[in-house]
């Protein structure tokens, strides 16, 4: 299968895209982890990738669809793939099909709101730096070892507005799978056993078509 997960930061894509990985043994493959990987093994495409980085730059996009091409082209992705966090526009979902067959573009969408709640109440243990949120903490302290807990800059909530709208999912990126007819949307309000449930169903009818 493969597999293309959207969805806004906060609306847990990236734990979906794990229970995925492990139940149908595709490799989960990010953006993030192909730079890393790349910059790491100081690849050709790492340095170019490195340059960019290094001085606070978005890496263009050819050099991004390259470094994907090459991801794809590896064996574990033979029978399928997750793609997590691209295509992030109409151009590079272009260039993805000139290079693969898509089976399913998944959204895993959660109200604004909702992703505001979620995120602003996670908090971290000055003390041992386990993260933990409101719900887990025991007397208003880390429930791992009684610290002291802060609210991370990135997850007040007004920086994660501010995220959700730089990073949101086009319209028209969704309109471009659903003209495709392979887009399908998840509603990931409930806990996350419930919503991969959910995510199952769907997977399981394309592997059976």
């Amino acid at each position: 299968m493969r597999l293309i997960l959207l969805g806004p930061v906060g609306s847990g894509k990236g734990t979906q895209a794990g229970l995925i990985s492990a139940r149908f043994g595709l490799p989960h493959i990010s953006t993030g982890e192909i730079f890393r990987t790349n910059i790491k093994n100081n690849t050709e495409l790492g340095k170019q990738a490195k340059q960019y980085i290094d001085n606070g730059e978005l890496v263009p996009e050819e050099l991004t669809n390259n470094l994907v091409a090459n991801r794809l082209a590896e064996t574990d992705c033979k029978n399928g793939f997750i793609l997590d966090g691209y295509p992030r526009n109409i151009a590079q979902a272009k260039f993805l099909e000139t290079i693969t067959d898509i089976d399913l573009a998944l959204m895993i969408d959660l109200s604004e709101e909702k992703i505001i709640a979620r995120l602003s109440s996670r908090r971290m243990c000055s003390k041992c730096s386990q993260p933990t949120s409101l719900d887990w903490m025991v007397d208003g302290k880390c429930e791992k070892c009684g610290g002291e807990v802060y609210t991370r800059d990135d997850d007040k909530p007004e920086v994660i507005k501010n995220r959700l709208q730089k990073q949101a999912v086009s319209q028209e990126l969704i309109q471009f799978f659903k003209d495709k007819g392979v887009f399908e949307k998840i509603d990931a309000t409930d806990e996350v056993e419930d919503t991969y449930a959910l995510v199952k169903e769907v997977l399981d009818k394309v592997n059976n078509d």
